[in-house]
């Protein structure tokens, strides 16, 4: 592998829905029109504004450092660099277990991390390599840039070539649970879901603390070696990417969940994913990155609330269900295990997995169970 990505020829016309594929429309009341995928501008910044909203292709120029006062007119343009928290992860779901993998560039740090949970041990492995930000490379957009990140023990590359929807990520890592590799590529099944959302308020109502999000829903092909023992993928593997780019508050916190896999739809086997996310977006209604992947085609999600068992912290169950109370999202998380990241003072990190049950609804008001899939979720409090 190479530090560097090739810079490839951008065509002007993106490719997102193969023959067949519907894109989203009919909405419900209780889907905002805001959540209806606009064209995308080519820059997600232009004349020191964000573009927020729901967009139907990736952005070509993820430029935020170019934003006028993006978190408030109190904070020094310097800081913008440090304020401007990045990561491009992966999560890739197998027969045997599954994976969470990503290349992060916050405050002063980078990192790349992998954390596999082996369902039939149900057990945890994980790896974490930091490094200086600078040596931390999260692609500046998705069309033909790529991740980095390198260390003595480890290197990994995600390489994005999102305008004809795939991805390859390809790496190893060395530490105290032994050895791991992996080799993944990545062809999209289901429209993307990308939204920009704002995190709060200026004092005359405008939004700032901009967070962009994309995330889509692949088939996965590949291997992943673990200490020796190789693990292939096969016609039921399944991942979804996520692209994180945000200012995020001084004191922030987010839940989330997904999972991914293949359901019956009334006798056909059909690939299917969900995510559903609770952060701090000032108008949930418009701005929110809940989505339902089913084959070619993505839906959006209302808001939606969390709920965890005995508190927040360490809980066993969770219960996630639509703001609104109109059933459209019933899910009960039950964990498994869970890998802890903490960072004391600044940060608490919960990554657990496990099974879930219950349902979700899509916009046409069809309803689908999702009893003992894999559930993969996140608890994060920040205090910068």
């Amino acid at each position: 592998m190479q530090a560097s990505c090739k810079p490839k020829t951008i065509v002007l016309q993106f490719e997102y829905y193969t023959k067949g594929e519907k894109k989203m429309s009919n909405l419900p009341d209780y889907i905002s029109s805001t959540r209806m995928p606009a064209p995308t501008p080519d820059s997600i910044v232009e004349n020191g504004k964000v573009h927020f909203g729901t967009f139907d292709a990736p952005f070509k120029n993820l430029n935020l450092l170019d934003a006028v006062k993006p978190c408030g007119n109190k904070m020094p343009d310097f800081m913008k660099p440090s304020r401007l928290v990045e990561w491009e992860a992966f999560e890739v779901h197998m027969d045997e277990g599954a994976l969470i993998s990503a290349v992060y560039s916050t405050g002063p740090m980078g990192f790349s991390i992998f954390v596999w949970y082996d369902k039939k041990e149900n057990k945890i492995y994980s790896w974490r390599n930091l490094v200086h930000k600078k040596k931390a490379h999260v692609a500046s957009q998705l069309v033909d840039d790529c991740c980095y990140c390198k260390t003595k023990t480890s290197e990994y590359k995600i390489e994005n070539d999102f305008l004809h929807g795939k991805a390859r990520a390809k790496g190893f890592t060395k530490g105290k649970n032994g050895e791991f590799t992996i080799d993944i590529r990545f062809e999209r099944i289901s429209p993307l879901a990308n939204g920009v959302m704002p995190l709060a308020r200026n004092k005359d109502g405008s939004f700032r603390n901009a967070l962009y999000s994309e995330k889509d829903f692949f088939k996965a092909s590949g291997t992943i070696t673990l200490n020796g023992k190789v693990y292939t993928t096969n016609e039921r593997s399944v991942g979804i990417i996520d692209d994180h780019k945000g200012y995020y508050p001084f004191n922030a916190h987010y839940d989330w969940l997904t999972t991914m896999g293949q359901i019956d739809d009334d006798g056909v086997k059909k690939y299917f994913a969900f995510n559903l996310t609770r952060n701090q977006s000032v108008d949930q209604h418009q701005y929110n990155e809940n989505v339902i992947w089913v084959d070619n085609e993505s839906f959006p999600m209302p808001p939606v609330v969390f709920t965890h068992e005995k508190g927040k912290k360490k809980a066993k169950t969770w219960y996630i269900k639509d703001e609104a109370g109109k059933g459209i999202v019933d899910i009960k998380f039950e964990i498994d295990q869970v890998f802890y990241m903490p960072i004391p003072l600044l940060c608490y990190y919960a990554l657990p997995y496990g099974k879930i049950s219950g349902y979700v609804t899509d916009t046409n008001g069809k309803k689908y169970v999702v009893d003992g899939m894999i559930g993969i979720g996140e608890d994060k409090t920040t205090h910068m």
